[in-house]
């Protein structure tokens, strides 16, 4: 009997004091994660800053003309070559002359024979009309004359037409550029049969001494220009000089102006597009290429937080300020305004904050609600 009291104190004892060790852990744990963490926190101020906005970017020749045959035939020659830059009148190719030499030269057969019927014609009816004078002819015959003259006039009108559009035709077999420019790709060679159908152009003739960059903006961001600006074409005026970043990274060092604004929003994207217009006085830029246009934004008096205090959740941006709960600092979630553009690094606060407030900097995405700040 006294072995069994003494087991069954030994027992109790044992559990006794695993629950305390388990107990203790477990505060201890608690403790832990209730303890307060240390955070890089800011007062943020209001700033003016200067800001570069990028936009993807297509650059056009101010005209891309496309140069296709008003005859029909086989190329006979290729007078440029492909990139090569040209003038207004510069011949580029030479169709198959011999057909419409032909025609010209049969036309101008035909004009002679009419003008030689002509002639004869007026003879005829000049000397019927002393005739009729004498009263030998009838008013009909007089009149018979004369509709043989008029009828010759016009096979003589009608083959000067003919000679015109003879000339016209073997004109057409030289091609030339329609304006300055640079030459495109040659999809056709020399004994190719081309016309005024055929799917492809024989080149395009691009006007680059100026450039077309199209680009597109946010219904949001040109909303925000318009009513600071009070109209849409008071809004283009306003934008400033713009740059250009080619595709290499490197920046143009051309800068250019915004012309135009489209009135029309695309529905699939929400953005308007826009033109700006650069100089090409090397002809570094080429139509085709791409890029991005970099507006500067110059901001007065606004709020700005890295973008490591921003924690996003969709559309919703929010930053943790710092502030003092029953005695503790304690971070306590913040929904804020942000502009429409930001540089990556960093956050315009247009609602939210006010100057002072104090947030977490940085790894606002790993932070709790009510997380104790230390």
């Amino acid at each position: 009997m006294k072995r069994s009291m003494k087991s069954i104190a030994l027992i109790a004892a044992v559990v006794g004091t695993a629950l305390f060790v388990s107990c203790g852990k477990k505060q201890d744990g608690q403790n832990a994660q209730n303890a307060p963490k240390a955070y890089k926190t800011v007062k943020v101020k209001a700033e003016d800053r200067t800001i570069d906005t990028k936009y993807s970017a297509t650059i056009r020749g101010r005209q891309d003309i496309q140069v296709l045959p008003q005859v029909s035939g086989t190329l006979q020659q290729l007078c440029v070559t492909e990139g090569q830059r040209v003038r207004k009148g510069q011949t580029l190719f030479i169709i198959d002359q011999v057909p419409y030499q032909a025609a010209l030269n049969t036309a101008k057969a035909n004009l002679e024979a009419a003008r030689a019927a002509e002639a004869t014609a007026k003879l005829s009816y000049e000397s019927t009309q002393n005739l009729h004078a004498q009263q030998v002819v009838s008013d009909f015959d007089l009149q018979t004359a004369n509709n043989s003259l008029m009828q010759a006039k016009a096979a003589v009108a009608q083959a000067n037409a003919a000679v015109t559009n003879a000339a016209n035709s073997l004109s057409y077999t030289v091609v030339k550029s329609p304006a300055d420019g640079v030459v495109g790709t040659l999809p056709y060679r020399v004994g190719a049969l081309v016309g005024p159908s055929i799917p492809t152009p024989l080149t395009t003739v691009s006007d680059n001494h100026q450039m077309y960059v199209y680009f597109s903006m946010s219904e949001a961001q040109l909303l925000e220009k318009i009513r600071q600006a009070g109209s849409a074409e008071a809004a283009v005026k306003a934008m400033p000089a713009v740059r250009l970043q080619l595709v290499d990274g490197s920046e143009y060092e051309e800068s250019g102006v915004i012309e135009t604004a489209s009135g029309v929003v695309d529905q699939s994207t929400g953005s308007v597009s826009l033109r700006a217009v650069f100089n090409n006085p090397k002809g570094l830029l080429h139509s085709g290429s791409t890029g991005n246009v970099v507006i500067p934004v110059e901001l007065k008096n606004h709020i700005i937080v890295p973008a490591a205090a921003v924690k996003q959740l969709q559309t919703v941006h929010q930053v943790f300020k710092v502030e003092t709960v029953d005695g503790q600092r304690t971070a306590v979630g913040t929904n804020i305004e942000v502009a429409p553009y930001n540089t990556g690094r960093e956050f315009i606060v247009l609602s939210g904050l006010k100057e002072g407030d104090e947030i977490i900097a940085d790894g606002a995405g790993m932070v709790k609600e009510g997380a104790l700040v230390q």
